[in-house]
């Protein structure tokens, strides 16, 4: 028995594999990806983390995982035989080479270690990146993924979040203001208006109603055919708020039908010169 496991399956000059070696490999492989699989339920199994705390504990273990994959390779690899130092030394031209060629991975292999030592983009922050709106699902370590609004999913290279402007929705707070817009005829009286938006929102549930971020009305400006007027309001459902919009505005439109207030279509004055 001990013949079969000394036996040679393989030979390249002083290189020699063995079942024993191949064994060992598999050993140090499983019990790699059972440590890591441990280490993922401690940090995360909690059931009543915050996506904040959830999305920094995620991020904490990828970087975990890279640098205990990596030394187990390297240990793999020592094992059977080679060198490491001289492994890397003889493999430094070649990679310099390949950097010229292959400097856009590169930078994003730099731009994810960034990304998960800073933590300033996290797993379950909602992310506006070429005008596309998405919470990030995953981040590693040269593309994250976005879920998008319609429900799919984009690879994005991390390159993006770092040298290029990015809005982060939910950094520091999940609470953002936004507004709906409605322009309403000249003839309106304004104080109704006012008074119509603000009960649109006092019965829109999704918004935020304390002292620090109330919703109010602002008239905004004289238009050319219409008094514009912003109902300005507070939320920390940022993911979903374009339906939180529409709803308000399908009762906004409701209300003003029933209180008579007119919602004008542009005009114009066409003057015709006859010579």
């Amino acid at each position: 028995m001990n013949d079969f496991w000394k036996k040679e399956i393989f030979r390249l000059g002083n290189f020699s594999l063995t079942p024993a070696k191949v064994m060992v490999l598999l050993l140090i492989l499983f019990l790699t990806w059972l440590l890591l699989y441990f280490v993922k339920r401690l940090l995360l199994s909690d059931k009543k983390l915050t996506v904040s705390e959830t999305g920094r504990r995620t991020s904490f273990f990828q970087l975990i995982k890279y640098f205990t994959w990596v030394i187990a390779i390297s240990f793999c690899i020592t094992l059977l035989g080679f060198n490491i130092t001289l492994l890397v030394a003889g493999s430094a031209a070649l990679l310099v080479g390949l950097g010229f060629g292959l400097q856009n991975i590169f930078s994003d292999l730099i731009s994810g270690l960034f990304m998960l030592f800073e933590q300033k983009v996290k797993v379950g922050d909602v992310m506006e990146v070429d005008n596309i709106v998405g919470k990030v699902r995953e981040i590693n370590l040269r593309t994250s993924v976005l879920h998008t609004r319609d429900g799919y999913n984009i690879i994005v290279p991390n390159h993006k979040f770092i040298i290029e402007n990015v809005v982060n929705w939910s950094h520091q707070s999940l609470e953002r203001r936004f507004q709906v817009e409605r322009g309403v005829s000249y003839g309106s009286d304004v104080d109704m208006v006012t008074a119509l938006l603000m009960q649109c929102g006092e019965q829109q549930e999704e918004l935020i109603r304390d002292e620090a971020h109330k919703h109010f009305v602002r008239f905004q400006d004289f238009g050319d055919s219409a008094l514009i007027f912003f109902l300005m309001f507070w939320t920390n459902d940022i993911f979903r708020v374009e339906q939180v919009k529409s709803d308000l505005r399908y009762k906004i439109i409701k209300a003003f039908r029933e209180n008579k207030i007119t919602i004008p279509f542009p005009q114009r004055d066409v003057h015709i010169i006859q010579s």
